[in-house]
C-alpha cells in the first residue's frame, strides 16, 4: 500500500484529504519563511562576527594607548585617583539601551551617552593638565569601544541561540512534518481509490444481476406468449368459428 511510513491517524475521507492538502501547503509556506529568516539571521550573524573581530583588535590598541597615557599622567602629576574619586558625584558617561528588530528578533543595542558636565575639569591644573585631558579622552574612547563590543557580543549570543532554534524548526518541518503529511495524503488517496474501485465493482455486479433478471423475465414472458399462441392455433383446427346462417342454409328452395 502507498503512504507507508509515519503518518497521522485520520479517517480517510474527501474532507480529510482537503484538510491535509491545506495543512501541507501551510507547512511548505512556513518552511520557506523560516528558511529565509534563518538565512537573514545567518548573514547578520556573520557581519556581527566580523565586527566583533574588528572591535577586539581596536580595543587592544585603544587600551594600550590608554594605559600609556595613564602612565604619563602618573609620571607627570603623581597619583590623582583620590582627587577624581572625591570630585565625581554622578557618572558623566552612561549607557543607553535600545532594541533593533532583525527578522522578528529583538536585538539589544548599547550606546554611550555623555550626561552632565566634567566633574574633574580642574584636575591637573597645577601640572600635567594636558596629559590628564589626553588620558581622559583616551579612556572615553576605550569606554565607547567597550560598549560597542558588549553590544556586539550580546547580539552574537542571542543570534546564535535564535539561529539554532530556527534551524531546528526548519529541519523538523522539512524532515518530519512535511513527509508525515505527504504520507497521510498518499494513504488517504489510496484508500479513496480503493473505495472507488469497490464501488465500481459493486455497481457492475448490481447491473449484471439486473440484466440477468431482466433477460430471465423476458424469456419467461416470451415462453408464456408462445404457449398461448400454440393453444389458440390448436383450438382453431378442430372447430372453427360458429356460422350464424347455418340454420337457414337447410331451408328448401322456393319456386315461383
Amino acid at each position: 500500500m502507498s503512504g507507508t511510513g509515519p503518518k497521522f491517524s485520520i479517517f480517510p475521507t474527501r474532507m480529510a484529504l482537503t484538510g491535509m492538502k491545506n495543512r501541507l501547503k501551510g507547512a511548505q509556506t512556513g518552511h520557506s519563511l523560516l528558511k529565509r529568516k534563518s538565512e537573514a539571521l545567518t548573514r547578520r550573524f556573520r557581519d556581527i562576527l566580523r565586527k566583533i573581530d574588528e572591535a577586539k583588535r581596536k580595543m587592544g590598541k585603544v587600551m594600550q594607548v590608554a594605559s600609556f597615557s595613564y602612565a604619563e599622567v602618573k609620571y607627570s602629576t603623581g597619583d590623582i585617583g583620590f582627587q577624581i574619586r572625591e570630585s565625581v558625584k554622578t557618572a558623566q558617561l552612561k549607557v543607553k539601551a535600545k532594541a533593533e528588530n532583525v527578522s522578528g528578533v529583538m536585538l539589544p543595542v548599547f550606546e554611550m551617552a555623555v550626561d552632565g558636565q566634567n566633574s574633574f575639569e580642574l584636575t591637573g591644573l597645577g601640572r600635567g593638565g594636558q596629559q590628564v585631558q589626553k588620558c581622559k579622552d583616551t579612556y572615553q574612547k576605550a569606554v565607547q569601544v567597550l560598549i560597542e563590543l558588549a553590544s556586539l557580543q550580546t547580539t552574537f549570543v542571542i543570534l546564535d541561540e535564535v539561529i539554532k532554534v530556527t534551524n531546528r524548526r526548519v529541519n523538523a518541518i522539512e524532515h518530519v512534518i512535511i513527509p508525515k503529511i505527504e504520507n497521510t495524503i498518499k494513504f488517504i488517496t489510496s484508500e479513496l481509490d480503493e473505495q472507488d474501485r469497490e464501488e465500481f465493482f459493486r455497481l457492475k455486479k448490481v447491473q449484471g444481476k439486473k440484466k440477468l433478471r431482466m433477460e430471465a423475465e423476458m424469456a419467461r414472458l416470451a415462453s408464456e406468449a408462445a404457449a398461448n399462441d400454440g393453444v389458440a392455433v390448436g383450438s382453431g383446427g378442430n372447430s372453427g368459428a360458429p356460422n350464424l346462417f347455418s340454420e337457414y342454409e337447410q331451408d328448401p328452395d322456393i319456386i315461383f
